[in-house]
């Protein structure tokens, strides 16, 4: 036991060292210490008791004590005393009344080699939250900025930084591929993260994020740092190639040639900092078409077709610019995607030309068929931009008897035919959902038409579980690279022009109604189980 004065003061000038060591409160030291002393107290006078411990900040004194509750007819004495016998204890006492609390003192005692153990783990746990604590709050506001340090060890792939004060950590699939790093390196990273953890790192940093990229054209190019040039955008494929989208504010200032600098040296700092990522820097346009035109240079594009509403571009260029407009292994074409957040679809003018005719048939045989006209009124109706039986249906008289060679009566004919060929549609996909056996909870989702319902039903899609299980790129499809090559993979909805947002929103109603019907039937315990085991799989 601590009882001789040098060592009551050896407690305080360690208790003030610590605190300096690790830039946390002296005081937040020594009450871990009491709180340990107290633990350690309980295993020598009984864990029924409640300990208080109180350090001399002055000359380290030692006080124990027990904590008792003044009552009128005391049951457990471990906890509760009479006013009578607290008087006994101290004269001072006589001021207390029922319901008081005192302190009645417990003679010192020697630790032992549990009781000691117990006091330091204490110690070391209090002292220790206290400094991951202190980390965060250090380093919150540096969030989303670039932080440098020195490589300290390598931890199956990831990189464990030393930050002055503090470590973070690189984790694999945040650095640059193939990126040689030593322990000893300096190395700068983008700050992705800050939050709390019970342990391990709680800053977290990548040099493989796109921002990355873009917080060191800051750091190179004053025009940039002084908000003249403005970052629209950037995608990485990262140690390979970026792209990076550029405005300038002032217009007087040309935004690439800045950003390369002269002789790009500009540039080149950012490249070398990227372990030599090539980067194309790109003029932005409130054009989607001028942005994905320039994106996708070198490659000549000859026109680009636009669809705000869904977000797609189709672009159209000769066959020798085809491979350059893809990329090897469709890099070009992904980065321009994730550049301009449009579904960029590529092809030759002799492509386009044939789904233009082939998208011209469809519709008229769609028309002569179910319409029953005559093949050259169908071909008027398509080239009169009707796409649909819905837009005839919808359509006007008025409207109608403005396309040369359509009279009022045929005019009226083709409002009824539309209307009439709706109703029935409308029955049998009504019928055909219940032949395919959908659940109610999925056929009443707002959103949901019913031609999207027989569609999902033949997916084996029949509740509201399964569809909000399904990803967006599973509702409106989706690029992939097979061997090598730009292959698109249809979306379970994608005929019915839905957009990304439009699945995204869908997707998200879906999964709050299904977590919410899970939650009631459930109940709230069973879901603090789950909580606690995803923590648990966490770590």
């Amino acid at each position: 036991m601590l009882n001789r004065r040098a060592d009551k003061l050896e407690l305080i000038r360690i208790a003030e060292a610590v605190a300096l060591e690790k830039s946390i409160d002296k005081e937040l030291i020594i009450d871990s210490m009491e709180n340990g002393i107290a633990k350690a107290a309980k295993s020598k006078f009984g864990n029924e008791n409640e300990i208080k411990v109180q350090i001399n900040r002055d000359n380290g004194d030692i006080g124990i004590f027990r904590k008792l509750l003044i009552v009128e007819n005391p049951e457990n004495t471990n906890l509760e005393i009479s006013l009578k016998e607290a008087i006994k204890l101290n004269e001072n006492n006589s001021e207390k009344k029922i319901g008081d609390e005192i302190l009645q003192p417990l003679p010192s005692f020697d630790f032992g080699r549990i009781a000691a153990q117990t006091a330091k783990q204490v110690i070391s746990f209090n002292v220790r939250e206290a400094e991951r604590e202190r980390q965060y709050n250090d380093f919150i506001d540096k969030k989303d900025t670039i932080l440098s340090g020195i490589v300290k060890r390598l931890e199956f792939g990831n990189v464990i930084v030393d930050l002055g004060r503090t470590e973070s950590i690189i984790q694999k699939n945040e650095l640059i591929p193939r990126e040689n790093i030593k322990a000893g390196d300096r190395i700068k990273a983008y700050c992705l993260d800050v939050r709390r953890e019970p342990r391990g790192q709680q800053i977290f940093l990548s040099r493989a994020h796109p921002k990355f990229m873009e917080k060191l054209f800051i750091q190179e190019v004053p025009e940039i740092y002084d908000g003249l040039i403005e970052i629209k955008s950037s995608s990485r494929d990262p140690g390979s190639r970026a792209k990076i989208c550029v405005k300038a504010v002032d217009t007087s200032l040309d935004p690439v040639g800045a950003c390369v600098g002269m002789r790009g040296s500009r540039v080149q700092a950012v490249v070398n900092e990227l372990q030599g990522e090539k980067i194309d820097i790109v003029n932005w346009s409130e054009d989607p078409a001028v942005v994905v035109a320039n994106a996708l240079s070198p490659a000549e594009v000859q026109r680009v077709n636009v669809n705000n509403e869904e977000k797609k571009l189709d672009v159209i260029l000769s066959e020798e610019n085809l491979s350059k407009a893809i990329g090897r292994r469709g890099q070009n074409v992904r980065l321009a995607t994730k550049l301009l957040n449009y579904e960029i679809n590529i092809m030759t003018d002799e492509e386009d030309s044939e789904r233009r005719q082939l998208e011209f048939k469809e519709k008229t045989d769609n028309f002569v068929k179910n319409l029953e006209l005559d093949e050259t009124l169908g071909q008027l109706l398509v080239a009169e931009g009707y796409s649909s039986i819905d837009d005839i249906k919808d359509s006007t008289l008025e409207l109608l008897t403005k396309i040369e060679g359509i009279e009022n009566e045929t005019a009226k004919e083709l409002i009824e035919r539309a209307e009439e060929f709706y109703q029935k549609d409308q029955e049998e996909i009504s019928n055909k959902i219940k032949d395919l056996g959908l659940e109610n909870d999925l056929i009443n989702h707002k959103g949901l038409t019913p031609g999207m319902l027989v569609t999902l039903g033949e997916k084996k899609i029949l509740t509201l579980n399964d569809f909000a299980d399904l990803a967006s790129d599973e509702l409106t499809g989706s690029y992939d690279i097979i061997k090598g090559e730009r292959v698109r993979i249809k979306g379970y909805l994608e005929d019915f022009a839905l957009s990304k947002k439009e699945a995204d929103d869908l997707i998200m109603s879906a999964r709050d109604i299904a977590y919410k019907d899970w939650k009631m039937k459930n109940g709230k315990e069973k879901i603090k189980v789950i909580n606690f085991w995803k923590y648990q799989q966490n770590y």
